[in-house]
């Protein structure tokens, strides 16, 4: 499924070369006009503002950034056409998504992509030894970090690794041992902790009992839930009863609209 970014502007110039860079980079794309920003829904994701469009003072590129993150979306501003530096605080809320010249453009585009992968977090970005002995160092799709005690399965023997390659689009990390042991490490199941997960797929009834723990730890109904998802609340009570086990997008969605990742809702604590 194509993610989609919503563009917040009133300039055709602006519309044209985002529209170019975030199709390249594999996005569809929308357009509201600043003054129709409250139509933001959750099937928009993400969001770049236009810094140089009309009415969109300090004030205003300050509400618009903080009206997307609280619709749990990805605020982006492009600040290139703008002659108003940016604020310091719209920069740390847009995490680094901020362009400062028309050079910036296709390298935000790209990483808009990559934050709107909805599989990003079963996938592995860099593998490495630790620097602190009988660890290995994780860096996961989602921006994620976690430190792997080892041994890492029964299999590994505690010997040197001589060797990391990523495999299967990145999804799996085959690690070659001093002793010729090979040991295959899968992104999907490392847990936020560092832990490594067995196979055993949590069960319906205990994926609805996790989702509805964290829905309720994020202070939100059902119907919130279903007002920021577009799923319907009947549904989300089907999940969470544990009548329905949601596909893998279904349940990015909504661990989006909770406020955690996809693997959080998968790694019981």
């Amino acid at each position: 499924m194509t993610a989609t970014v919503t563009l917040l502007t009133d300039r055709n110039a602006f519309h044209d070369t985002w529209r170019a860079a975030l199709e390249a980079a594999g996005l569809s794309v929308l357009t509201l006009a600043p003054d129709a920003l409250g139509s933001l829904t959750a099937a928009q994701p993400a969001l770049v503002i236009d810094a140089a469009a009309a009415g969109l003072d300090d004030d205003g590129l300050l509400e618009a950034v903080g009206f997307a993150l609280a619709c749990r979306s990805v605020a982006c501003v492009d600040a290139s056409a703008s002659d108003a530096p940016v604020d310091d605080v719209v920069d740390e809320m847009c995490r680094g998504l901020v362009a400062r010249s028309a050079s910036d453009i296709g390298r935000l585009a790209s990483s808009l992509a990559r934050r709107l992968d909805e599989l990003r977090q079963n996938k592995f970005e860099f593998v490495t030894i630790s620097p602190r002995e009988g660890e290995v160092l994780a860096i996961l799709g989602d921006g994620g970090s976690v430190l792997l005690k080892r041994p890492l399965s029964p299999e590994d023997d505690g010997s040197d690794v001589e060797s990391i390659d990523l495999e299967d689009n990145a999804t799996r990390a085959m690690l070659g041992l001093a002793s010729g042991i090979t040991l295959a490490l899968e992104a999907r199941r490392v847990g936020p902790r560092g832990a490594v997960t067995d196979d055993t797929p949590m069960d319906g009834a205990r994926l609805g009992a996790r989702l509805r723990s964290l829905r309720l730890e994020a202070g939100l109904t059902q119907a919130e839930l279903a007002r920021r998802t577009g799923i319907h609340r009947p549904n989300i009570a089907r999940v969470e009863a544990g009548r329905h086990t949601p596909s893998l997008e279904t349940l990015a969605r909504l661990a989006q609209a909770i406020g955690v990742s996809t693997s959080h809702v998968l790694v019981e604590e």
